[in-house]
């Protein structure tokens, strides 16, 4: 089945208790005909706990505030230069369950970084995408009625400091990494481009 999947790209840092806010609202609404939606964006800083997340991973996280959200994992960090696709999908319109879901974000993101010449993996026991064993993609989601939203966090040219004050997705001294670490001057823009073409064709 085709699905006409629209694209919305904010071009301004967005505040990530107000996206939430969107994205659930969104979902609350949306019936068996609602397009499904993909939102390209970037947060102010923040580090956003999911729903199993634990105290003890967050360690240090002075100045950047800590929202408890509602999605699945840990602890995980958002700021400028990092890429958030929010993915708002139908999973029962599609016949798709939620691993095979993940599964495709994964493979979207990996993808993606393929055409920069980067080889990179997904892990089965910890969703992500990692580039010799550092994470450079972050992946929760929330699920309600069949339908998911929240997403991909894609590192293009963040800070990475201030994941040394937590631990990430809840793992103690896991490298992170960025893609301008491999591609200086690479532009947000760009991989948005790039990263939802995928996205489309591979939920398609």
């Amino acid at each position: 089945m085709q699905n006409n999947i629209i694209i919305r790209k904010f071009n301004k840092l967005c505040d990530y208790y107000a996206t939430w806010e969107k994205m659930r609202e969104f979902t609350a609404n949306r019936d068996q005909n609602t397009p499904d939606e993909i939102w390209l964006l970037e947060h102010y800083p923040v580090f956003t706990q999911g729903l199993a997340g634990k105290s003890e991973h967050v360690l240090n996280p002075g100045d950047i505030p800590v929202v408890a959200t509602d999605r699945g994992g840990q602890v995980t960090y958002h700021g400028p230069g990092q890429l958030v696709a929010y993915v708002l999908y139908d999973l029962r319109r599609a016949k798709l369950g939620v691993r095979a879901f993940v599964s495709i974000l994964e493979n979207s993101t990996i993808q993606t970084l393929k055409e920069y010449n980067i080889i990179a993996n997904a892990n089965p026991t910890a969703p992500g995408v990692y580039v010799n064993g550092a994470k450079i993609c972050s992946i929760g989601l929330r699920v309600r009625s069949h339908a998911t939203y929240h997403g991909i966090a894609l590192n293009v040219n963040n800070d990475l400091e201030p994941f040394s004050r937590i631990n990430p997705c809840g793992f103690r001294g896991l490298k992170m990494t960025k893609l301008s670490d491999f591609v200086p001057n690479i532009t947000l823009e760009e991989v948005s481009n790039k990263i939802s073409k995928h996205l489309v064709n591979n939920l398609n």
